[in-house]
């Protein structure tokens, strides 16, 4: 079975109403440059309604950038799985490296909210992982991604509603991209992990690519045999820009 190609914009704190507007314009008017591609946005939470009401016929999927280890209960700030649901939701992004590096996300935390998260009927859990610049110089990345990988995981039994972005830390907002081979050698490792926990289940998880993409190195990446697309963090701000990546994961499927 193939895997449809994914491309997920990661607004992180950013954007407004007017951009929610004009995205949602944008892509419905290039629709069919990309038909074959799953996009996926995920604005910051204020702006998760505005984005329903300026796409809801659009088949473009929301996503939430991160969500509470609990269902319910006095944790003030905090969304759970239900409220994002409700709010249209459908993908949830998990141990982002600014959420492990700045806000305490703990790998037993991030295990917590992949469950909840497949918990959740209909939603997709987007574990991010990834090692930074001195991991890779010592050559550890595959011990760290592996061990990212078995802390997250190590509950689950089925990965149907799971998918994984490889974001190295060195290239997040940087300008510094893998090269595609290096990327393709980091995704075809997760693919055995996955392959090896899941059986043949684990060979249909998508896995994602993140890091300084843009539309300049996009087609390079996505041609890569385990790259099914990218976790796009800067580059989704401008419409553009965000329309030329998921033009370029369409060819994936072809």
């Amino acid at each position: 079975m193939q895997r449809q190609p994914l491309v997920i914009a990661n607004w992180k704190m950013n954007g407004d109403r007017n951009l929610v507007t004009n995205m949602a314009k944008a892509l419905r008017e290039s629709a069919a440059e990309f038909a074959a591609v799953q996009v996926v946005v995920c604005p910051p939470a204020v702006l998760l309604g505005h984005w329903q009401e300026a796409a809801f016929y659009d088949q473009i999927y929301l996503g939430a950038q991160d969500v509470n280890e609990h269902s319910s209960g006095a944790h003030t700030g905090e969304h759970s799985c239900t409220l994002l649901a409700e709010a249209g939701a459908s993908f949830v992004l998990l141990g982002h490296s600014e959420r492990r590096q700045f806000y305490g996300d703990s790998e037993a935390r991030i295990g917590a909210k992949v469950r909840q998260v497949v918990a959740q009927e209909g939603m997709t859990a987007v574990l991010c992982v990834g090692e930074s610049a001195a991991q890779r110089q010592q050559q550890e990345t595959f011990a760290v991604v592996s061990a990212q990988l078995a802390a997250a995981l190590s509950e689950l039994t089925e990965c149907e509603q799971l998918v994984v972005a490889y974001e190295p830390i060195w290239a997040i907002g940087t300008g510094e991209t893998a090269s595609p081979e290096q990327a393709q050698e980091v995704h075809a490792f997760i693919r055995q992990w996955l392959t090896e926990k899941f059986g043949p289940a684990g060979s249909l998880v998508r896995i994602l690519y993140g890091g300084s993409v843009k539309a300049e190195n996009a087609e390079a990446l996505f041609a890569q045999a385990d790259i099914d697309g990218g976790l796009i963090g800067g580059a989704s701000l401008e419409a553009e820009q965000f329309v030329s990546i998921c033009t370029a994961a369409q060819a994936r499927s072809n």
